[in-house]
């Protein structure tokens, strides 16, 4: 299977929030930075004895091609880990949060070659979009950590179906599931990769909405994203066997 470029080389600055000294103290900004740099050295240390693998289902993308260049993913939070080694690289779109926690996942996954709008559906939402708007048409992918910021898990926000209303781009659902991972006690289940283990990558069949679809189309369409990305979850953690997540 061929995998992704593993360049991690850092894209330009996007969409950021207010500037940090006005958001964060400096026992605040000293632990940001403790943080990113613990977690890029995690991720960087496991990730690279990770073994990944791919499906998809029928009419999806292809495993072992990458997914087209305009494209919306949407996936569940506590997949990031093993997400930002596997597409590493790419220069992909990621909406984080304008929270404390946003600010340490938006440098962590910078420094392995994402772009960072910041925005969540509670805060600077319609800017966050445009910015995800502007990376799709300068030929980035996008990417929402669907359940986020804040949960509940499981339940995807509408994000993606009003991007892809106003892109045309599809939305790509997909899940990464982990052999055996370490689960932490957040909202999110975060999934920590056992070193050496197994990741199944699931994908989904792409999700149209075409541009003057009606509210109740959209809101039609939003059911079948949150299928989507159930249907994922369970094939991707079946695929892998007893202990997967």
């Amino acid at each position: 299977m061929s995998t992704p470029p593993q360049s991690e080389s850092t894209p330009q600055p996007g969409a950021h929030a207010p500037n940090e000294k006005q958001r964060f103290t400096i026992r605040q900004r000293l632990s940001l930075a403790i943080i990113a740099a613990v977690g890029h050295l995690l991720i960087a240390l496991i990730g690279r004895t990770l073994r990944y693998e791919e499906s998809c289902e029928e009419g999806g993308k292809p495993a072992g091609q990458l997914p087209p260049r305009y494209a919306i993913g949407a996936f569940w939070h506590r997949s990031v880990i093993p997400a930002a080694w596997y597409f590493r690289g790419q220069g992909i779109a990621v909406m984080t949060s304008l929270s404390y926690d946003g600010e340490y996942i938006a440098r962590i996954i910078e420094s392995f070659g994402f772009l960072a709008v910041r925005g969540s559906s509670s805060r600077g939402g319609s800017v966050a979009l445009l910015g995800m708007q502007r990376a799709l048409d300068g030929g980035r992918q996008a990417a929402f950590t669907i359940d986020g910021p804040r949960g509940p898990i499981f339940v995807a926000k509408p994000g993606p179906v009003a991007l892809a209303r106003r892109s045309g781009a599809p939305i790509l659902c997909f899940y990464l599931a982990c052999q055996r991972p370490w689960i932490l006690r957040s909202w999110d289940r975060m999934m920590i990769p056992r070193p050496f283990s197994r990741v199944h990558v699931r994908w989904a069949t792409p999700i149209t909405v075409p541009p003057d679809a009606t509210d109740e189309q959209c809101k039609e369409l939003f059911a079948q994203m949150q299928l989507a990305l159930e249907r994922t979850r369970h094939d991707a953690v079946a695929a892998l066997g007893e202990g997967a997540s």
